[in-house]
């Protein structure tokens, strides 16, 4: 009961102690509070600007959209069958007629193969794995107690 009582007896002999740890507690609070406003801040901040360099990305894919679109129109007009007959003729060229044509036979050129698109035709490539990866452990076993050999 006397440590109370001295105790007690301090701390109304020094007020200005308790006064100091009441306003260092304050300070300290004040102290976390702007420290998660700063890290709050912070991420706020990173996550807008992450934003706009998504919008600006957006935007620049969108700017490529059009501008693909225009270089294959311009491309269409360019290749289109007027433009280039009338490129054709300013470099002298001129149409043909049938008459004009000769047609010249290589000896040896069986021409392109026909394409057969069926389903009934077995795969004529021959298998790249040897016949050993193919073996089940079955087979394996009855070739090899046929053969007499012990495993």
């Amino acid at each position: 009961m006397d440590d109370i009582t001295q105790i007690v007896q301090k701390v109304r002999q020094a007020p200005w102690r308790v006064q100091r740890q009441w306003i260092g507690l304050i300070l300290l609070g004040l102290v976390l509070v702007a420290m998660a406003a700063g890290i709050y801040l912070n991420v706020i901040v990173r996550a807008s600007i992450t934003g706009r360099e998504i919008q600006m990305l957006t935007s620049q894919i969108e700017e490529n959209k059009r501008l693909n679109a225009d270089l294959v129109t311009q491309l269409a007009v360019l290749t289109s069958t007027e433009n280039m007959r009338a490129r054709a003729e300013a470099l002298g060229f001129a149409p043909v007629s049938p008459d004009e044509i000769t047609y010249i036979a290589v000896a040896g050129y069986q021409g392109k193969p026909p394409v057969d698109l069926s389903s009934g035709k077995a795969n004529s490539q021959p298998s790249l794995l040897k016949p050993e990866y193919s073996e089940t452990l079955f087979d394996w076993f009855t070739r090899t107690i046929s053969a007499g050999v012990t495993p």
